[in-house]
């Protein structure tokens, strides 16, 4: 009956932990659960296992493991008991946590990874302008919004030169997100 609380408790931490990691929970503070879940550990000792839980846990979601990831990884933890690893026991419940778990955090991870507003949308045009003696002008417009937002429309007008401007500062972005993809 001791390990089956045991168990419980370690996998309410691990819940705990990912509120407030992934789910912005600010209420649920290691103080929290160290009262709720662990009362009777030294305080000491709690935040020790704390943060190696929460270190575990950062890492198998940086990673997002698979199951076979996952397995590997929790096999080369047991085997470092001693050398700050995880008991069978724990590793056992980080499994089961992470396989009930880990789309909610996929999602969380990659909420918190984008831009918002983002570009919804872009749509442009030349027009040429003779009367005034002014040269071409580019015109475009970008739809905004994101999370659910109306869209808010931007205008931009550039002359050529404006233009080039532009179209280098892409072909830069794109040179760096390449170099990015090739280290990878």
């Amino acid at each position: 009956m001791a390990e089956a609380e045991a168990s419980k408790c370690l996998l309410a931490l691990l819940n705990g932990v990912a509120q407030q990691l992934y789910f912005d929970k600010t209420e649920v503070t290691q103080d929290f659960l160290h009262g709720q879940l662990f009362p009777d550990m030294a305080r000491d000792h709690f935040d020790a296992f704390y943060h190696k839980m929460t270190a575990l846990l950062k890492s198998i979601a940086t990673a997002d493991m698979d199951h076979a990831q996952l397995e590997a990884f929790l096999t080369a933890q047991t085997r470092k008991q001693g050398a700050g690893g995880v008991d069978l026991e724990q590793a056992a419940a980080l499994s089961r946590f992470w396989k009930s778990q880990r789309v909610r955090v996929r999602e969380s991870l990659l909420s918190h990874s984008r831009w918002e507003p983002g570009l919804r949308g872009l749509s442009w045009r030349v027009d040429l302008q003779t009367a005034a003696g002014r040269g071409p002008v580019a015109l475009m417009e970008m739809e905004l919004g994101g999370g659910g937002q109306d869209s808010r429309f931007v205008c931009v007008e550039m002359d050529e030169d404006q233009v080039h401007q532009v179209l280098k500062k892409m072909a830069d972005v794109q040179a760096s997100i390449d170099a990015i993809l090739q280290r990878t």
